[in-house]
């Protein structure tokens, strides 16, 4: 899978946050070596933001 460019074109949220979120969740995915990133042939960064604007999971912004 590719970046999901067309997801990112249509978010209307802050651009900052979900980017945040991402490379956060990316990591994450990297450390744990998930086995979806593998199985489906993915980058980290591309699942993570696959998850991420399909609300797959949740972010929220610590204070």
């Amino acid at each position: 899978m590719i970046f999901p460019l067309e997801d990112l074109i249509k978010f209307e949220g802050n651009i900052y946050e979900i980017t945040c979120a991402a490379s956060r969740r990316a990591y994450q995915l990297s450390k744990l070596d998930d086995p979806e990133v593998k199985k489906n042939d993915d980058k980290a960064v591309s699942l993570a933001a696959k998850q991420l604007f399909k609300k797959e999971i949740e972010y929220r912004i610590g204070k």
